[in-house]
């Protein structure tokens, strides 16, 4: 198929790694490689060179978040899932600021996965909702907007509501606007971040200090 979206799958359990590639497989996305160990996976990444891959945060060798800054590193366009069995928030900002583009935990449903793989192959974002939330508000706590941010003091006001979930015709009644002028400053603002939605907007703000 010209539209499948190619993986490398880097799982430890191998019991799940099984399971993940079937599930992976069936719902139309190829998996060229497979590997347990994240020594190893960083190699079979840069051989392979997948549109994505998939990546346990528990690896014996060097663990998901290392693994995920080698891969940026040597090839930033290459996106990564993570994978973990916590809902640790650390953890999760660990995995942001090394560039992860999507958090997944394992107790969700594999469909899940696979549908974080197909929001970040098409160049947004995906955080499991049950920790994202929590991550975002305590990066809001300690960041300090810097000097160069692009943004206009209305459209920080817009993107930390749309940080915290809420919905454009909500933003507006909050904030006092017009529906239009909500949706005009949500466009400028994935415009101004180089996003493809409000998930990556929310992503690019925090990696830049901006929120």
């Amino acid at each position: 198929m010209s539209d499948s979206i190619d993986v490398v799958l880097v799982e430890d359990h191998a019991l799940t790694r099984v399971g993940l590639r079937a599930a992976l497989e069936a719902g139309g996305i190829r998996v060229l490689a497979e590997t347990g160990d994240g020594i190893s996976a960083g190699e079979i990444i840069l051989r392979e060179r997948p549109a994505i891959a998939v990546v346990d945060i528990g690896l014996p060798g060097q663990d998901g978040i290392q693994l995920t800054r080698a891969i940026k590193a040597a090839a930033p366009e290459i996106r990564v899932v993570i994978l973990t069995m916590h809902e640790v928030e650390s953890e999760v900002l660990d995995a942001l600021y090394a560039g992860a583009d999507a958090y997944c935990v394992k107790s969700s449903a594999v469909a899940t996965v696979i549908d974080a793989v197909r929001i970040v192959a098409a160049g947004g974002a995906y955080f499991d909702p049950r920790i994202a939330r929590g991550v975002l508000r305590q990066l809001r706590m300690h960041a300090r907007t810097p000097d160069d941010c692009p943004l206009t003091q209305r459209e920080l006001d817009v993107l930390r509501l749309v940080v915290d979930g809420i919905g454009n015709a909500e933003i507006a009644k909050r904030l006092h606007l017009g529906l239009g002028t909500v949706k005009g400053h949500v466009r400028d603002i994935l415009e101004k971040l180089d996003a493809s939605d409000r998930t990556q907007a929310a992503v690019n703000a925090m990696r830049r200090g901006y929120i």
